[in-house]
């Protein structure tokens, strides 16, 4: 509901109670969207093809040689970095050999994560068809493997060469070492320097062929499928939960949303408690029903408490409806001239003014309209009083011939309306009786 302009209240939102109040307000339109949500999130569910995920376990082995070094933390224990590991497993190099085998350049992408504090990678891949899954995912396992070894034999083969060139250069100044030694005379420098060099030379050749016989040796394993990958029997999507919570929480959202765009476009009023949220006016009472004994005296009490005169204005809104039921009971409990409003003068006349209320027929921009004439006219508003009774006003009696529902208690004094005044009674005169 909108806020009226000339009465603004407290700002809703301020705490949970309002976002309570409003649920409370608006519970039909927030359980629909809440429910409409659900069921699209299920609907959708139906309409999605299912796709199955196959997982392949692969084993990483250390090679030995080349490889990146990896920082042991709580996550990643051992020396080998199976993040990096797990990014070559899902490299294009990696897809374009595991096309290969299967003969299909069309493959899904596999999804490789590395489980906390182990050596192995997790190797899975998503398809429309369980056995296209399982088929994929074994290829991509083993299409990693491959690559691995391929590049660690590559790789020995290259340190290899290295050392194996170190080692020709070392022997060829090693012999000429040995074949200069015999034309120097001993004990003489240049012998000295010789025999140093020839040592050195010889441990240099002893290093190098024992790394050259240990790359010869080395066996290059890459590692190992510990579970290859079988057709699913369950599709791993869609997924009932994912669907249905997702669902339920886009509609608690739009329910929220829409309850809270109805809630300030809507201007009906529709019980006390918008009244007083709405206008900041106090509701003294409600007389849907005809106002019992407690009820007539608790709005008799606060209207003597908060009238600052002796006239009160009961002021309809809308402006159709009748104030009888609150003027007449009022008018005859309370010590004040309380007037309905029917004549031209009770607006001038009033020191307060009571609003009558009739929900569901007012809203809120009436209400500010009828704020915005008693305040050019300087008459204070103390309350208002709700009804459900909607039933009109009766029909005004003609200019002259009316008499107001004023009745002041005080001093045993009556008051009538300014167009009901009437001249004081003359006494009657009689003709002179004929026989005096």
């Amino acid at each position: 509901m909108s806020q009226p302009p000339d009465r603004p209240a407290r700002r809703s939102g301020a705490d949970l109670g309002d976002h309570f109040a409003l649920l409370r307000r608006r519970w039909l339109l927030f359980l629909g969207c809440f429910l409409a949500g659900g069921t699209a999130g299920l609907a959708l569910m139906r309409v999605t093809p299912p796709s199955y995920t196959a997982t392949t376990l692969v084993l990483v082995s250390p090679v030995g040689i080349g490889e990146p070094g990896n920082q042991v933390t709580s996550r990643q224990r051992e020396q080998l970095n199976l993040d990096t590991e797990a990014q070559i497993a899902q490299s294009a190099v990696v897809a374009t050999r595991a096309a290969e085998q299967m003969g299909s350049g069309d493959l899904e992408p596999a999804v490789v994560t590395v489980p906390p504090n182990s050596a192995v990678l997790s190797v899975s891949v998503t398809a429309a068809d369980p056995g296209d899954a399982a088929l994929q995912s074994r290829a991509y396992a083993q299409a990693y493997l491959e690559h691995r070894g391929d590049s660690a034999r590559e790789t020995v083969a290259a340190q290899q060469r290295l050392v194996a060139g170190k080692l020709k250069q070392a022997g060829t100044a090693l012999s000429a070492v040995i074949d200069e030694l015999p034309g120097l005379a001993r004990g003489s420098a240049g012998h000295t320097r010789a025999v140093l060099r020839q040592n050195v030379l010889s441990r240099q050749v002893a290093a190098l062929t024992q790394k050259y016989d240990v790359l010869k040796t080395l066996a290059v394993t890459p590692g190992q499928i510990i579970s290859a990958a079988t057709p699913p029997q369950e599709p791993s999507a869609p997924s009932l939960p994912l669907h249905l919570g997702s669902g339920l929480m886009a509609g608690l959202l739009a329910g929220a949303a829409a309850a809270q765009v109805r809630d300030r476009l809507d201007t009906r009023l529709r019980t006390a408690a918008d009244v007083e949220r709405l206008t900041g006016l106090p509701v003294l009472a409600d007389v849907s029903r005809p106002l019992d004994h407690g009820a007539l005296h608790e709005l008799s009490s606060a209207v003597l408490a908060s009238c600052p005169g002796k006239r009160l204005l009961v002021k309809s809104v809308p402006a159709g409806l009748g104030g009888t039921p609150v003027a007449v009971p009022l008018a005859a409990n309370v010590p004040l001239a309380v007037l309905d409003g029917t004549d031209v003068g009770d607006l001038a006349r009033a020191d307060a003014a009571l609003l009558l209320i009739g929900l569901d027929g007012a809203d809120a921009p009436g209400v500010a309209s009828a704020v915005r004439l008693l305040s050019r006219q300087s008459v204070p508003i103390i309350g208002a009083v709700t009804t459900t009774d909607l039933t009109p006003a009766p029909a005004q009696a003609p200019l002259g011939q009316h008499t107001s529902l004023g009745k002041l208690v005080a001093g045993a004094e009556f008051e009538t309306s300014g167009s009901a005044r009437t001249t004081p009674m003359q006494p009657v005169r009689r003709p002179p009786d004929p026989a005096t």
